[in-house]
């Protein structure tokens, strides 16, 4: 069962996410709050697999919620899908610096919404190739000199592979079909790669491939 918890300032909005998740076999809502200090809160009392949580919110904001839950490890479990009402927020890539582990917007339809939540549930980040070549650009932009990360060093050749490719914006189906191996191969790569960099998953993942200059701008 996979459990969602729900972070936004509009009642509306919150109840009819729960409802439509709420209604699937595998998923149950565990909490409805309206603030970023509120969501913190619940993310502490009931540790949801998934928590949807809004950007503008009263008191504490989204992305310093999800900095706070991404900042506590025994909250290593909870994983964020920053919802926003643009799908090019500028906001987003602070959120995935954050912790985020992906994005929704607003009016998505169900499917989307409900596929959305269990593939964050499942470990993989939530980014479309329109946020992915923001990101891609915003760090071209940004970073000027390579993000120091330890761990780098200890990356095998093929886990720096995976992770150029993952950077790219490939699912696991993607780069094994390119890598001439098994999905389950390249997930192994995957959270190996994980362990020494101490990303918390796929989406910061990416955000280190940039920083650290792993992947490159329109490589």
């Amino acid at each position: 069962m996979i459990r969602v918890g729900l972070a936004d300032d509009q009642s509306l909005v919150r109840n009819g996410f729960a409802a439509l998740l709420d209604a699937e076999e595998d998923m149950t809502v565990v909490g409805q709050v309206s603030n970023g200090e509120e969501a913190v809160q619940l993310a502490v009392q009931e540790k949801p697999d998934v928590l949807l949580m809004d950007i503008r919110m009263p008191v504490l904001d989204g992305i310093e919620a999800t900095r706070q839950i991404a900042d506590r490890a025994e909250l290593e479990g909870v994983h964020v899908i920053i919802v926003t009402t643009f799908e090019l927020d500028e906001y987003i890539f602070d959120a995935l610096r954050a912790g985020a582990a992906g994005f929704l917007v607003k009016d998505t339809d169900a499917a989307e919404l409900i596929h959305g939540v269990r593939v964050v549930a499942a470990g993989e980040a939530l980014l479309s190739p329109a946020v992915t070549r923001r990101l891609i650009s915003e760090f071209a932009a940004r970073t000027r000199t390579p993000r120091r990360v330890t761990g780098i060093g200890e990356l095998t050749a093929r886990e720096r592979e995976v992770v150029t490719l993952i950077a790219a914006g490939l699912s696991n189906e993607e780069i094994a079909g390119q890598l001439y191996v098994s999905s389950s191969t390249v997930k192994t790569h995957a959270g190996r790669a994980m362990m020494k960099l101490a990303a918390r998953d796929r989406a910061q993942l990416v955000v280190l491939a940039y920083e650290t200059g792993l992947a490159q701008p329109g490589h």
